[in-house]
């Protein structure tokens, strides 16, 4: 593969990664906009699964060399940061 292709996929590669962590972000706000409790079981169990599913698309895309496990890792902890904003805000009410 030519090194145009790698850069094309890396690329794409984080531009899928980064709007399946923005819908999670979305999903995120919409509560935090509605303050509705955030220890409800089926809104954990959505959040822990797109969570837990972009985690595994992060370790896929950074084994295949697309993105830098350090650029994951980073998506990863915006979304935690976000979710830790929720959590205190809903305490804080």
């Amino acid at each position: 593969m030519d090194t145009k292709s790698q850069t094309s996929f890396q690329e794409k590669a984080l531009e899928l990664l980064v709007a399946d962590a923005d819908k999670i972000a979305r999903l995120i706000r919409v509560q935090m906009d509605h303050l509705t409790m955030p220890q409800c079981p089926l809104y954990e169990e959505v959040l822990d699964t797109q969570m837990f599913g972009l985690s595994r698309e992060i370790d896929f895309a950074a084994k295949l060399g697309l993105i830098d496990r350090e650029k994951g890792k980073e998506i990863l902890d915006s979304l935690e940061k976000e979710l830790s904003v929720l959590h205190d805000a809903y305490t804080d009410k």
